[in-house]
């Protein structure tokens, strides 16, 4: 069985007791960010009233992406498969690296808009 194929469920993204389940976009989506980035974690974030089970890759400068986990279990074989540690949110919180990463983001949209608007 490839990496891929325990994520698709033939066109559906509901697996067998209906959990949903990344498709396989998520999954490669999923395993390029790892293969691009380096020092990669996992963090589980729990389903809500308005989403499902979630993944968020965070990389070791801070640059993170979101998808779809498929369900707990789901996040912890991709973190097995793509060889990476899997963290539950809930118990670790997000790692200090992300949050530093989105503020040093904010200040360089802020500068480039005030380079727009001094033009």
């Amino acid at each position: 069985m490839g990496l891929f194929d325990r994520f698709s469920r033939g066109g559906s993204s509901r697996g067998s007791h209906g959990r949903a389940t990344p498709d396989s976009s998520d999954a490669a989506y999923l395993a390029e960010w790892v293969r691009t980035h380096h020092g990669v974690e996992a963090y589980v974030e729990p389903q809500t009233t308005v989403t499902e089970v979630t993944v968020v890759l965070v990389a070791a400068d801070g640059e993170w992406t979101r998808r779809k986990a498929g369900g707990e279990r789901g996040a912890r074989r991709l973190g097995k498969d793509l060889h990476i540690p899997v963290y539950d949110v809930r118990k670790t919180g997000y790692p200090q690296r992300m949050r530093d990463h989105d503020a040093r983001r904010r200040i360089e949209r802020r500068r480039a808009a005030e380079q727009r608007d001094s033009r």
